[in-house]
């Protein structure tokens, strides 16, 4: 493969001039948003590299994205941000650009102190990552550059963000669990700590008013406390026929913890989750559970920001991406005889 790839390589293999390559690669207009993204991942393809350095001292921009994720949500059991922010470098390098992975530390949360990546002015922009607190988000609506909010939203906050659709996610995982004879199910997550464990939590409420079902707080089973970090599980006795998990983390814990106390899954009640991350596969059986889009959420992370850089006053709102459901061997249809056992 030639090593040193140009614009005019690029502008030969598709019939277009090296100028058209040149106003694509630099997000310039007077080029359809369409030929931009075939131009960028052909450009990605052949091993293009745009000159960086170059362009940053003619533009007074770092080239850099700083990607902020709370501490809480990195280390080894928490595999599905580090997924998201390895799609988002991937994604950035389209563009010239570099994603700075930045972990915001519990104590500079709680003590509202700017990321470096900000007050040291490394980055043109930032993606945060997962979930922060209330106050924090105050912090970050007062940092003079782009930003995104990921994985996460505030009613409160002026700030763009993209959400998987955790809503109607959780909302037809239910359904499919009620349309299999469940009538007792729980839902398992703290749904004070994160917009997208509420937001599945309301789903899942849907789907029980749609269907006629009474709420049984004694269902509702927290998982974390309000720091974040994971508890045991209470589990209800008598036993549902099947949980809901806002996470396959969660599920997989869950499932453990039912077969020390002898349950069998899904023979003595099912368990779902959501996100398809690793956990859904860990898991013995492995899950049902809803596939949260990485690939399209970083996508549109990654576009967001990069608008934003080229025009600040650029508004996107909160924009939500379809997941949908996996099914595997975590689940299973219930008869009547079963669902009369269970309400004893």
């Amino acid at each position: 493969m030639k090593s040193n790839i140009t614009m005019r390589d690029i502008a030969n293999k598709l019939g277009v001039s090296s100028v058209t390559v040149s106003k694509a690669l630099n997000d310039k207009e007077g080029v359809s948003e369409e030929l931009k993204q075939k131009i960028k991942a052909l450009a990605g393809e052949m091993g293009y590299r745009y000159n960086s350095a170059a362009k940053s001292i003619k533009d007074g921009l770092s080239k850099n994205i700083g990607v902020l994720i709370p501490e809480r949500f990195t280390g080894m059991s928490h595999s599905f941000y580090l997924r998201v922010y390895q799609q988002i470098s991937l994604l950035l390098d389209q563009y010239g650009y570099f994603g700075i992975l930045n972990i915001l530390s519990n104590e500079d949360e709680e003590l509202l102190n700017f990321p470096r990546v900000y007050s040291e002015n490394k980055v043109d922009g930032i993606i945060v990552l997962g979930q922060i607190s209330k106050k924090y988000i105050e912090t970050v609506q007062n940092m003079d550059l782009p930003k995104v909010f990921l994985d996460f939203y505030d009613e409160h906050a002026d700030i763009d963000s993209i959400v998987t659709d955790n809503f109607y996610g959780a909302y037809e995982m239910t359904n499919y669990l009620i349309r299999n004879g469940h009538r007792r199910i729980a839902y398992v997550g703290n749904i004070y700590s994160t917009s997208s464990i509420q937001d599945r939590y309301l789903g899942y409420y849907k789907s029980l008013l749609e269907h006629g079902m009474q709420l049984d707080h004694s269902l509702i089973l927290s998982d974390r406390d309000d720091k974040g970090k994971f508890i045991d599980i209470a589990l209800p006795d008598p036993l549902p026929t099947a949980f809901v998990c806002n996470c396959d983390q969660i599920a997989y814990l869950l499932v453990d913890k039912l077969k020390l106390n002898g349950y069998s899954i899904p023979e003595d009640c099912s368990v779902v989750g959501f996100d398809n991350d690793i956990y859904a596969t860990l898991t013995s059986p492995q899950l049902t559970t809803v596939e949260v889009d990485i690939e399209q959420m970083a996508k549109s992370a990654v576009k967001f920001i990069m608008d934003k850089i080229e025009n600040p006053h650029r508004k996107f709102g909160r924009v939500m991406v379809q997941g949908n459901i996996i099914y595997r061997q975590s689940a299973r249809q219930i008869d009547a005889e079963d669902r009369e056992i269970s309400s004893t």
